[in-house]
């Protein structure tokens, strides 16, 4: 069985588990797998044995760091590694090795993460799925002619497959949230200013936010937990004291006041069937538990996915233009000729975009006064063919995510149930801001009142 982050911890503190034979097994399924879902676009087996080895000795001589001491993980090609290449899975960064780790690398090689390699994502966190780029797209594991969502592909299906126990993702408008879903993985937004984004690619500096995506909410605590604090080094950093992710992780719903934003879902964007009966899933299971569920309105999706998606691209090309000036072939299609729309955005159209923002921002906090967490879809739907998203569609679907990303609240994708085809359907739990430990015992609680988490892709066995 593929152990959690929590189980192996468990087992690493007790000697019954070894990290070097636990690092050479995910290793090795990685390397036998990877041709059939392109989750790694680099594997880094010298230095995963060398700290597999360096997390052992601590393991016997009783000094582990943590939960995380010999745990087997991936980033993100996004988050500068030192010495070996961060490319954005792009040909304009193919050459680029940084000096440097992130600090979220950083973070958690302190904490005695196995670092196996580096994840495939959609070009600089944007452009994908795209068949033009030096490297193949991440594929579902749950059927490998199905998308992953984006822009943490790659992290997704290296989880959901097992072959890491957790890795990094970033999301600015879901793309930790996305391929969790479709991926039935855990994964959180933190609140925007939780974690430091030193080192790592930027797509939009006012919505970019970093965080982990494993296969429950217990593990998704314990990843998240390493990456918070302050960091004088990021300007968006939040001056306050570390959270507490932890300690009150198994203390139930009861008393909770949850908001359903059921005209997200069932009106403004209808989601398919086995979404909505996650969703409905994930309502009345919380509500047995001891929760209030209740529904609750919001401006229409629609006004969160104008504002949010105008933003992210204005910020996005004001982050590429000048490679865009020296290198504009060098970019794959999606990409390319999405900034190159970008870029005729005016500083009126951002303005107003910005106001809009304001304003759903402060609808979303007095629908809070009343409610703990909301809930609703992640995704539209199960995952479609790869071969169905285009270069336009982030603009012509509707986004369950990116509402959050403008109101830079917590936000998590818990896997909620099986639909169509028997691929997997997640759900939405947001909390207010800095509340992220709310968020993490709500998800803990639900996954712990249902069997999801015992069912795996047939390519994990």
């Amino acid at each position: 069985m593929i152990p959690t982050i929590a189980e192996a911890a468990k087992r690493i503190a007790a000697k019954e588990l070894s990290p070097v034979e636990l690092t050479k097994d995910r290793l090795a399924k990685a390397q036998a797998v990877n041709a059939e879902i392109h989750a790694f676009i680099r594997f880094t087996p010298e230095i995963a044995l060398e700290q597999a080895k360096a997390a052992e000795a601590r393991q016997m001589a009783g000094t582990l760091k943590g939960p995380l001491d010999g745990i087997p993980i991936g980033h993100k090609d996004i988050y500068e590694t030192a010495g070996v290449p961060t490319t954005g899975h792009s040909r304009v960064l193919e050459s680029h090795v940084p000096k440097q780790d992130s600090a979220a690398v950083r973070a958690w090689a302190d904490a005695g993460a196995v670092m196996l390699g580096k994840l495939a994502t959609h070009e600089f966190a944007w452009g994908g799925p795209s068949f033009d780029l030096p490297w193949p797209p991440a594929r579902n594991p749950w059927d490998t002619a199905r998308f992953t969502s984006g822009s943490s592909s790659g992290t997704g299906a290296a989880v959901a497959a097992g072959v890491i126990l957790g890795g990094t993702g970033s999301d600015t408008g879901g793309s930790i949230r996305g391929p969790a879903a479709l991926c039935g993985t855990a994964g959180i937004k933190p609140t925007y200013g939780l974690c430091s984004r030193v080192g790592v690619l930027p797509l939009s500096h006012s919505l970019d936010t970093v965080g982990p995506l494993a296969w429950t909410v217990e593990d998704c605590a314990l990843l998240l937990d390493a990456l918070t604090g302050f960091d004088p080094a990021d300007a968006s950093s939040a001056n306050r004291p570390k959270p507490d992710l932890l300690s009150g992780l198994n203390g139930g719903v009861r008393g909770l006041r949850i908001g359903v934003i059921r005209h997200f879902h069932e009106s403004d964007w209808p989601v398919s069937p086995g979404v909505a009966a996650g969703i409905r899933h994930v309502a009345e299971t919380l509500e047995g538990l001891g929760a209030t569920v209740e529904e609750v309105r919001l401006p229409p999706l629609q006004d969160f996915n104008a504002a949010g998606w105008l933003i992210l691209a204005a910020d996005a090309f004001a982050v590429h233009e000048p490679w865009l000036r020296t290198k504009y072939r060098e970019y794959g299609e999606i990409l390319r000729e999405r900034l190159a729309l970008a870029g005729t955005i005016s500083a009126a159209d951002y303005l107003q975009a910005q106001r809009r923002r304001r304003e759903l921002c402060d609808a979303v906090a007095k629908a809070m006064e009343g409610c703990d967490l909301l809930l609703t879809a992640a995704q539209p739907s199960e995952a479609p063919p790869i071969t169905v998203p285009g270069k336009w569609t982030s603009f012509e679907v509707a986004n369950f995510t990116i509402p959050f990303n403008l109101t830079g609240q917590p936000a998590l994708t818990v896997c909620a149930g099986f639909g169509e085809n028997g691929l997997p359907v997640g759900a939405q739990l947001i909390g207010r801001p800095f509340e992220d430990a709310t968020v993490l015992r709500a998800g803990h609680a639900y996954e712990q009142a249902t069997t999801w988490r015992t069912r795996r892709p047939a390519m994990a066995a």
